[in-house]
């Protein structure tokens, strides 16, 4: 085996493992929490031990935030397949929208475990979810470009606007807001709100 053969295997390797602990992690945080779960619990459930899961991560928090980062990119997804829709810039906009609503409540709280290890990370303020927000304005931002050159929306400052759209429409996407939101009769509805939002596109 020559050696770019056995680097790449290695590097196979590496993945996996990594995999693995974090498929491991996230189900004992589901289960336990993520302050009740301890790398020593992680390296039991894979059967080795906590000095195996040290060569990869080193400590819960990077555990954490690979793992933060990893079910942001499960968002990340949404919006780009909103972008790809063969429909109106408004049109991918309340697709984004109601889909990333919809996972919220579904991911995160649905499972209490879920939401607190998501909500640690917000309060933490890991340099991964500003890249994510500034991701998904990027992508937010070249829907609303579409909708510019169609006539659809106003002429404005699509970085600017995708920035705005984001704030406006938080309460449906942090899943702190979400929840404290989900039973009240007293807030606005995820249709008035994403309809609010559009309607300023156009103004």
């Amino acid at each position: 085996m020559n050696a770019l053969a056995e680097a790449h295997q290695e590097t196979s390797r590496h993945q996996e493992n990594v995999t693995r602990i974090l498929d491991a992690a996230e189900r004992l945080f589901r289960h336990y929490g993520y302050t009740k779960t301890t790398v020593a619990d992680i390296a039991r459930d894979l059967g080795m031990s906590s000095a195996n899961i040290y060569r990869f991560f080193g400590s819960k928090v990077e555990i954490h935030q690979a793992l933060a980062s990893r079910m942001l990119a499960a968002h990340y997804d949404l919006v780009c397949n909103a972008a790809s829709l063969d429909a109106t810039a408004s049109d991918r906009l309340r697709a984004y929208v109601l889909n990333q609503y919809n996972m919220t409540v579904e991911t995160m709280l649905d499972e209490q475990k879920v939401h607190e290890m998501v909500v640690i990370a917000m309060e933490r303020d890991w340099s991964v979810i500003d890249a994510h927000f500034d991701r998904v304005n990027e992508v937010l931002a070249g829907i609303i470009r579409d909708g510019i050159a169609a006539g659809e929306f106003a002429e404005q400052d699509a970085d600017a606007a995708a920035r705005c759209f984001s704030a406006s429409i938080v309460t449906l996407c942090h899943p702190q807001v979400v929840a404290q939101c989900l039973a009240k009769t007293n807030r606005a509805t995820v249709d008035e709100l994403i309809e609010f939002a559009i309607r300023a596109l156009k103004a």
